[in-house]
């Protein structure tokens, strides 16, 4: 990505308040300077996430953790590439509890679902240690988006990639970063020597699968467990895959194309086109929803 320095100016027409904000401890006080908040063209950087962790539930390749900020709810899905730190550059691991602020590429495919989820590049973790964080553009001259902040790379700066290897100054150029700071100048641009500086990989467009990311997410947060098997709800996953489902008195029909399937609440047997097959439980009815197990789905509908 080779952004013009003039950039950022010639898009403030577009912004609609997403705002990059430094993490700090409850002592900010002790620093020499506070960075000001900032607006940025979410298009152009990232969308963020903040409020404290409600519930988590484990999924099979994603952790869903639940965000509260007043009223607003939001769902962040965490993998074991997501990086997760506190605000003074430690990684750690998310916890209920957790006051957090969640930094997401804004031009990946956002997901038609609700509550709105998230799948960050980077989560912070906001602690009472002293650290500020800084989730931008930053360009050539090492000044991020808006000329707010300049980093001086010192001897000490930690300088990594996401996979934790070690980089080059000028690698730094051009780059979406995560830089964890303790101080800035009076100055305009602040300046700062961060103590570690993180690379992140824009790999926004490469996103694959959208729809099965839906359903994974759907099951994490609308399932049960019946006689050792997992229950979805069959209408909103079958209706992701592109099938039209007709409510019966005693279940439903999906149709798809060619495909037919006729299931019947309480009767581990159902109707497949011409043939029938068996399921290890029967469909189910739980608060006005019919729910089928996870294999019905995965080695069916899929």
């Amino acid at each position: 990505m080779n952004m013009k320095k003039f950039a950022p100016v010639a898009m403030t027409a577009l912004l609609v308040g997403s705002a990059v904000v430094p993490v700090a401890s409850a002592n900010e006080h002790t620093t020499t300077a506070e960075v000001p908040q900032i607006q940025i063209d979410p298009v152009h950087i990232f969308n963020n996430t903040r409020g404290t962790v409600d519930d988590i539930r484990v999924g099979e390749n994603i952790t869903y953790y639940t965000v509260k900020d007043g009223e607003q709810t939001n769902v962040l899905e965490i993998t074991k590439d997501t990086l997760v730190f506190d605000n003074t550059g430690k990684e750690v691991a998310l916890q209920k509890g957790d006051n957090v602020i969640a930094y997401t590429f804004a031009n990946k495919p956002q997901k038609y679902i609700y509550p709105p989820q998230f799948n960050p590049e980077v989560v912070i973790v906001e602690t009472e240690k002293v650290g500020f964080v800084e989730v931008d553009y930053f360009f050539e001259d090492l000044t991020n988006t808006y000329d707010i902040l300049k980093l001086n790379i010192g001897k000490e700066t930690e300088l990594l990639n996401v996979e934790g290897e070690k980089v080059d100054v000028k690698d730094l150029a051009e780059q979406h970063l995560v830089v964890f700071y303790t101080a800035s100048t009076k100055s305009i641009p602040a300046q700062t020597t961060p103590s570690k500086v993180i690379v992140l990989n824009d790999n926004s467009a490469n996103t694959t699968n959208p729809v099965n990311e839906e359903i994974e997410s759907i099951i994490a947060l609308d399932s049960y467990d019946l006689a050792g098997t997992k229950m979805v709800p069959l209408r909103v996953i079958a209706e992701k895959l592109g099938y039209k489902v007709e409510s019966t008195s005693k279940g439903a029909i999906l149709s798809k194309g060619n495909m037919s399937y006729t299931l019947t609440r309480g009767d581990k047997t159902f109707g497949y086109n011409k043939a029938l097959r068996t399921l290890t439980v029967a469909p189910t009815l739980k608060n006005t929803k019919t729910y089928v197990p996870v294999e019905f789905v995965e080695d069916y509908l899929k």
